[in-house]
């Protein structure tokens, strides 16, 4: 297994975000603060690691008949954990991130790996697929943020970058400035690609 080859993959080549554009509802909810991406998408990551682990050890126990309610179960129970954590810990950014995070349970994301690649693959190989994949989430979402929060508030990871009395366009912080943005990265990412083909 060549570490650069899957780092490269979850990052740029099939990013979650940017690329097969998987969990857009926290993508655009959260996205409007780089510190907001950076929770969501590690909590994120928690999750599909987990989750992938535990399910590509059980692969041959789960009957075919309730595969997709047992992986629920799965990723259900890492959620929780995460979100417990989370509000014990890290109450303020829990609070920002509020549904979003026990909405985790059926971010399309998590739910297609494990289905796509834990359940037909080896532990080793699940385990890297659900890191690789959940930095690719948490890169694009903090990459959002970071965006968002320049330009709308003239700031980032809440530290002012322009004087109290600069311009700042407010739309970036406000949920239309979700989809400018993501569309604006997008067309960057699949141009590189392009380039790089």
């Amino acid at each position: 297994m060549n570490l650069g080859k899957e780092l490269f993959r979850g990052l740029i080549k099939e990013n979650p975000t940017l690329v097969l554009l998987l969990g857009m509802c926290p993508t655009l909810a959260v996205s409007n603060q780089a510190i907001n991406g950076i929770g969501m998408g590690l909590a994120a990551t928690f999750v599909l690691v987990g989750s992938n682990v535990v399910i590509s050890l059980m692969k041959n126990i789960i009957p075919d008949k309730v595969r997709i309610p047992a992986f629920v179960v799965v990723i259900a129970c890492f959620v929780t954990i995460i979100d417990l954590t989370m509000n014990a810990y890290t109450p303020d950014l829990h609070a920002q991130l509020g549904i979003f995070i026990p909405l985790i349970v059926v971010n399309c994301i998590i739910l297609g790996r494990a289905e796509a690649f834990a359940s037909k693959n080896g532990v080793l190989a699940s385990l890297v697929d659900g890191i690789v994949m959940g930095l690719g989430f948490t890169v694009g979402l903090t990459t959002l943020g970071i965006i968002r929060e320049i330009i709308g508030a003239g700031s980032v990871f809440g530290h002012k970058l322009v004087a109290e009395n600069a311009s700042t366009v407010l739309l970036f912080i406000l949920p239309p400035g979700a989809f400018v943005t993501l569309g604006f990265v997008i067309a960057t990412v699949n141009r590189l690609l392009k380039k790089k083909s």
